[in-house]
């Protein structure tokens, strides 16, 4: 008998099992939209920045195979060849095309061999076990789907050609909140969670942080905002730029957005999945690195918000004094909320979500761009690498900075509040924006 089944005991474990079916499916289907593609679009690395798709492909199933057919199922490998191959510490992105990957056909019989022992293994695991308590290797498992969905979505971005994807639905509009910053108080918050069954590793555990008084935009950087700023010269005033982040704009000659360019009368536009698009003024700017997210700022007159900042203007409730799960409470995200999901290839004007505001009145905070902070990725006080330490341990330090708040194309799964991503300030081909957080005068630099 299942653990949990008996009288009364099966109806909870069965609700975690049918949501869970849902959360994996809907991964695989955009697993498929993205990869059901010409054999010569699957194998080609269209940038030494991503995996040929097929790589992503098969790595997404040969995860889902060790942990949940094999490790929850109990099965021998379905293939016994591959596991070094799609191992992603141990080849660099750059030089995956180069090994004996699987080819299309290949790859597709193994993922639907996966998928059909993985339904065995969620029909018939424990959820008795630390690693699968509610379930939460299998939601570990949609949550990994789902950020391979965001790279490879990245990696069609990247890539040359006519386009491959279309939009579901188009953005919603919207119009901008009344008020253009937002006064956060000084006072402790709760950082991060110990409740919620399917959080990773680095958002636990839950701590008290004291974060002094900040004032922050209510909704990310538009074009139009990001524009001023370049046709101010933001780009050559060496003041506005950190001593590293003058180095790389210099190297590598950035001048704009990465995907901005200019259509044939000369307008500016931008190059979104294969197509050219006119820019439109009040969507969020995507596609910049935290050196210039960090320069703008200073232009403004402000600076990049830590990321307890972050998540104290998106969950602080100043009311109860209690952090939610989300801006708008503890529901998960609707489409009312947000823009997640790819349902619409790129961010939504500022204001589309007005459902969606925190308690403060800060619009956006989860969906259309990741947004830039200026923490380092840092272990929380009392963390505990788990299941795995490859997936935050070896990345904490300097390096990287933390991201908040999802874009439009992450999924409801792998977003809420106390979620963390992280990347090098470098990076570019995400879907990065950011907002501005201002220190009020005669309060001294945050020391959060």
């Amino acid at each position: 008998m299942p653990a949990g089944a008996g009288p009364g005991g099966d109806r909870p474990v069965n609700s975690a099992r049918t949501r869970l079916r849902r959360h994996l499916e809907r991964a695989r289907d955009r697993t498929r939209s993205l990869t059901d593609i010409s054999d010569s679009e699957l194998t080609a690395q269209h940038s030494p920045l991503m995996s040929p798709l097929v790589w992503d492909l098969v790595h997404i199933a040969n995860q889902e195979e060790r942990w949940l057919v094999r490790g929850v199922g109990g099965r021998q490998p379905l293939r016994n060849d591959i596991d070094d191959l799609y191992d992603a510490f141990l080849h660099p992105r750059a030089t995956r095309p180069e090994l004996p990957l699987l080819g299309p056909d290949e790859a597709r019989r193994y993922v639907d061999e996966v998928r059909a022992a993985t339904w065995e293994a969620l029909e018939n695991g424990s959820f008795d076990s630390e690693l699968n308590r509610d379930g939460f290797v299998f939601a570990m498992v949609a949550q990994h789907e789902q950020q391979h969905g965001e790279t490879m979505l990245a990696t069609h971005q990247l890539r040359e050609g006519a386009p491959l994807l279309d939009a579901p639905e188009a953005p919603r509009e919207g119009n901008p909140p009344d008020r253009s910053q937002v006064l956060v108080p000084a006072g402790e918050v709760e950082i991060g969670t110990s409740s919620d069954p399917w959080a990773l590793d680095n958002e636990k555990p839950a701590h008290r942080v004291h974060v002094p008084e900040f004032r922050i935009d209510t909704v990310p950087v538009s074009n139009r905002r990001y524009l001023e700023f370049v046709e101010d010269g933001g780009y050559e005033r060496h003041a506005l730029w950190s001593g590293p982040g003058w180095k790389h704009r210099c190297d590598t000659g950035l001048e704009a957005p990465r995907f901005w360019t200019h259509d044939a009368s000369g307008r500016r536009a931008r190059q979104s999945f294969g197509r050219l698009v006119e820019l439109h003024p009040d969507e969020p700017v995507v596609h910049v690195c935290f050196y210039e997210a960090e320069a703008f700022a200073r232009w403004a007159g402000g600076r990049l918000p830590t990321e307890f900042e972050w998540e104290k203007a998106a969950r602080w409730d100043p009311e109860t004094g209690r952090s939610r799960a989300y801006p708008w409470g503890d529901e998960e995200p609707g489409p009312e909320h947000a823009n997640l999901g790819q349902r619409h290839l790129g961010p939504a004007v500022v204001g589309a979500y007005p459902a969606g505001a925190s308690p403060l009145g800060v619009h956006q905070l989860i969906g259309d761009v990741w947004e830039w902070t200026s923490s380092p990725f840092e272990p929380y006080p009392g963390f505990r690498a788990f299941p795995y330490p490859e997936y935050s341990e070896v990345f904490f330090g300097n390096d990287y900075r933390v991201l908040r708040g999802g874009s439009f194309g992450t999924d409801s799964v792998a977003c809420r509040g106390t979620f963390r991503n992280w990347d090098l300030p470098i990076r570019r081909q995400i879907f990065a924006g950011f907002r501005v957080a201002y220190t009020p005068a005669g309060t001294g630099e945050s020391d959060v």
